[in-house]
């Protein structure tokens, strides 16, 4: 396991699209454990391929709740439902945060890493995060979704 470096607002790969995983294998794995590991590292709730450099659609996500974190690979969002005024930040963007509208509550299809085919439901911060990170991966960023003068830069103690 490896920590990674994390790609800065600004870096183009952050607007590419990212391709469809094809192979699930040991790479894919490894892949996985050190976007988890580098999220933690940072204290982030999420993070997608495209933020360490690598264009394949995977996300993990950890919000924390004693469930430890998740693998999504190609995760599509199938439902949304209700609204709510969030605040949202990106490890891409450090110390950046802005206000977002976000559905209340989300299902998805993705696929482990073994390749099977799954569902999730969920609702506030991991519906919140699950299309934060599937955004990412159509290279479509917060700040792009923000409400208009809502970003707010804090500066780090």
């Amino acid at each position: 396991m490896a920590i990674r470096l994390i790609r800065q607002n600004g870096d183009e790969i952050l607007r590419k699209k990212a391709r469809e995983v094809e192979k699930f294998d040991d790479k894919l794995r490894e892949l996985a454990d050190d976007m988890i590991e580098t999220m933690h590292k940072n204290n982030g709730v999420g993070l997608a391929a495209q933020q360490v450099g690598i264009l394949k659609r995977i996300v993990v996500i950890d919000i924390y709740d004693g469930k430890g974190p998740i693998v999504l690979v190609n995760p599509v969002i199938t439902k949304k439902k209700g609204e709510h005024e969030v605040e949202e930040g990106c490890l891409s963007f450090p110390n950046q945060f802005a206000v977002l509208i976000r559905p209340k509550e989300i299902e998805a299809e993705y696929y482990d890493l073994d390749g099977k085919k799954k569902k999730i439901k969920a609702k506030d911060l991991l519906a919140q995060a699950i299309c934060h990170e599937t955004e990412h991966l159509d290279g479509i960023l917060f700040i792009d979704n923000m409400l208009p003068g809502t970003l707010e830069v804090v500066t780090p103690e």
